[in-house]
């Protein structure tokens, strides 16, 4: 059902009122008609008599022709009245063909796209900070709809896929001797041997009484304790002295020794094959714990969580982000021809694309739309679009009719 909007109201009455223009006219030459008659058309009033007889027939000849456009006059179902009701399928196809050939067409669109600009009119409107913020407003809002009507659960697979195989495609052993590389080239293997001296020396005073107990142990009975003592204290000494001294010497031989064979499992991880399949059994292993399955499983919630809360908040960096980026994008294209000539290229190839693909649908569209009315509200409907003007055609009617008559009959007497 089309239900009518305030405008169609407008045309309504519109409608109405030139109705009953035409009307009265025809229902005035009737009256001079029949007074003409009931005078006698005799002279002058024989003249006026063929001006009202001949603008009657004028008048009803439209009427009808107007009318049986959109019903049956008088209700009788005359043939080839009602034109709009019974051939609107016919009408919403030829429409439908209309719009696709002659507008919808790559020379009439690309000229338009031509004269328009838009690469230029995009670039003035996105430099504006406040226009900056509105696109970047319906990217966001375009972003977050488009992750919610995502299927979940072919997402996460896919992307678990996609992890698992660059995994797995990744030696790992090579992987670990190059990062052992760089923490090398950094000094960073040096900081962390400075933390597990540091380790071990606080690991010594947290169990110097169970290293005692373990000396008491081990040693002969017949030893006197205060000899474990002693012995004890030196090594215990000793071996803290050690550790400080390597700690406090940067240059230390063991400090020296360790990287040398760091350097060398570095190397072996690289090309050893024994290491090489030792690092991937470790790898599948990882890959098949519980824990990160389910952090495999998870992974595509939290981003998508995590990247719609940032496009919906306006406060968000990745929205600032944006409006930043458009409005940089945007003062561009305003300022530079040549980039303003590759958005118009590009928005001219995408129509091109798009009449060449989908000009048919469009076509489609209306002519399936039109066979959706109901015959009656489509007539309705296009009468109080173009109804108004066509009851000038009545009125010309009624007047072009009287004046021929009124032709007529003075060729009539003439002759």
């Amino acid at each position: 059902m089309l239900a009518d909007s305030p405008a169609d109201l407008d045309k309504q009455r519109g409608l109405q009122r030139m109705k009953l223009v035409a009307l009265s006219l025809l229902l005035a030459s009737a009256a001079l008609y029949v007074a003409t008659t009931i005078i006698g058309a005799e002279g002058w009033v024989g003249y006026v008599q063929s001006f009202a007889e001949a603008a009657m027939v004028g008048a009803l000849a439209d009427w009808f022709a107007v009318t049986a456009l959109f019903r049956h006059p008088l209700g009788i179902p005359i043939p080839h009245t009602a034109i709009i009701p019974r051939r609107k399928d016919q009408i919403g196809r030829s429409l439908g063909d209309f719009v696709e050939g002659n507008f919808l067409t790559q020379e009439v669109l690309s000229q338009r796209l031509a004269q328009a600009g838009v690469g230029r009119r995009l670039g003035h409107w996105l430099s504006q900070p406040a226009n900056a913020r509105r696109a970047s407003e319906g990217l966001g809002d375009a972003l977050a709809g488009t992750l919610e009507v995502l299927d979940d659960k072919e997402v996460q697979d896919g992307l678990e896929r996609i992890v698992r195989h660059r995994v797995d495609a990744t030696p790992v052993a090579p992987l670990v001797g190059k990062a052992i590389d760089l923490s090398i080239e950094g000094g960073h293997h040096q900081r962390l041997l400075d933390a597990v001296l540091i380790g071990l020396h606080g690991f010594l005073d947290d169990n110097r009484h169970t290293f005692r107990q373990r000396l008491d142990h081990e040693s002969p009975w017949w030893v006197p304790e205060p000899i474990d003592d002693r012995i004890f204290d030196k090594i215990y000494a000793a071996v803290g002295r050690f550790l400080s001294e390597v700690g406090g010497h940067p240059e230390h031989e063991v400090r020296q020794s360790i990287e040398v064979r760091v350097r060398a499992f570095a190397e072996r991880l690289k090309d050893d094959p024994e290491l090489l399949a030792k690092g991937e059994d470790l790898k599948r292993e990882l890959l098949e714990h519980p824990e990160v399955r389910r952090w495999l499983e998870t992974l595509w919630l939290g981003m998508k969580r995590g990247i719609t809360e940032a496009a919906t908040d306006p406060d968000s960096e990745l929205r600032d982000r944006m409006t930043t980026s458009l409005q940089r994008i945007g003062e561009r294209l305003a300022d530079e021809p040549e980039l303003q000539r590759k958005v118009d290229s590009w928005v001219e190839r995408t129509v091109a694309y798009v009449i060449d693909h989908y000009r048919s649908e469009v076509s489609d569209l209306i002519a399936n739309t039109v066979e959706q009315w109901d015959g009656d509200a489509t007539a309705r409907k296009m009468e109080l679009q173009v109804g108004r003007d066509l009851q000038f055609i009545r009125i010309n009617g009624t007047l072009v009719g009287g004046l021929a008559g009124l032709v007529i009959h003075a060729a009539s007497e003439l002759l």
